[in-house]
């Protein structure tokens, strides 16, 4: 064999002259391979004015001193181009990227495969056995691809959670979703120990606020309920609102009066007369 199996380095020949040179061009082909960082990839035709030294990985429809050789590695060395043909199982980092990539044989592809399956993943933070993945950052972007995007939390059980819960100093505020049950609720806390259902939607659509787990009506409230206060001056409009809307009156002759809206104007709860 006149080279190295896996590297292509030159052996030396017995009585081989001018030994030199054999042993440069391994060296040159170590200091072009050896812990080969590219400046970029994806560039077809080689740079006016490479540094020496510099290494890239040939883009398509390659031209030039580079033409034919897509996806090898060009080095710009002596003042001169030099290509090497990669072979499976060579990493590259590419600088601009700041990424590492394996050659699989056939491309270079992401070094650690297609992400599947992995125990699990710290983004800017240290991911742990229920934390599975961790991030910590400013903000999260979840973006439709070609459409709309749904964000899904699944559970075991109808008796398990699949919910959010916001937390201050990972003290649990505020929780929405299915806790222990197949109904959606908001429940809040003062000290993330003692917790208050304070708004709960049946499957019916009926809805339950300040700890009524079982709404009979359409709303069902634990506790008085109050709606808007205006003078007979300031009253919004009626048919705006809607019939069957509701206000407090403040200033209605005879004293303060609900209203409500039969579509056109503001009738008191009582008799029914339009407010003045």
């Amino acid at each position: 064999m006149a080279t190295t199996p896996n590297t292509g380095f030159s052996y030396l020949a017995a009585g081989q002259a001018q030994k030199h040179v054999t042993v440069n061009e391994t060296l040159r082909m170590l200091d072009a391979l050896l812990q080969l960082s590219v400046v970029t990839r994806g560039v077809s035709a080689p740079p006016p004015a490479p540094a020496e030294g510099a290494r890239y990985i040939v883009g398509a429809a390659a031209s030039g001193a580079w033409a034919g050789q897509e996806g090898r590695v060009a080095a710009f060395q002596d003042g001169g181009w030099v290509i090497y043909a990669p072979r499976e199982g060579w990493l590259a980092w590419i600088a601009d990227e700041d990424r590492l990539l394996a050659f699989d044989g056939a491309g270079w592809v992401a070094a650690f495969g297609a992400m599947q399956n992995l125990a699990m993943v710290g983004i800017n933070a240290s991911a742990d056995s229920t934390n599975k993945l961790a991030v910590s950052a400013a903000a999260s972007l979840f973006n439709h691809n070609g459409a709309g995007h749904q964000l899904k939390l699944n559970k075991a059980a109808s008796a398990q959670s699949a919910t959010i819960l916001y937390q201050n100093g990972f003290s649990g505020r505020a929780e929405m979703g299915l806790a222990g049950e197949d109904v959606f609720s908001f429940k809040v806390s003062a000290d993330g120990a003692s917790w208050t259902t304070a708004l709960r939607l049946g499957a019916d659509g009926k809805v339950g606020v300040a700890g009524v787990t079982a709404p009979s009506t359409a709303l069902h409230v634990n506790g008085a309920v109050r709606v808007a206060t205006y003078t007979v001056a300031g009253v919004p409009s009626a048919s705006a609102n809607g019939a069957g809307a509701l206000i407090h009156v403040s200033n209605e002759t005879g004293g303060a009066v609900l209203a409500f809206s039969d579509g056109t104007a503001w009738r008191r709860v009582t008799d029914r007369a339009i407010i003045a």
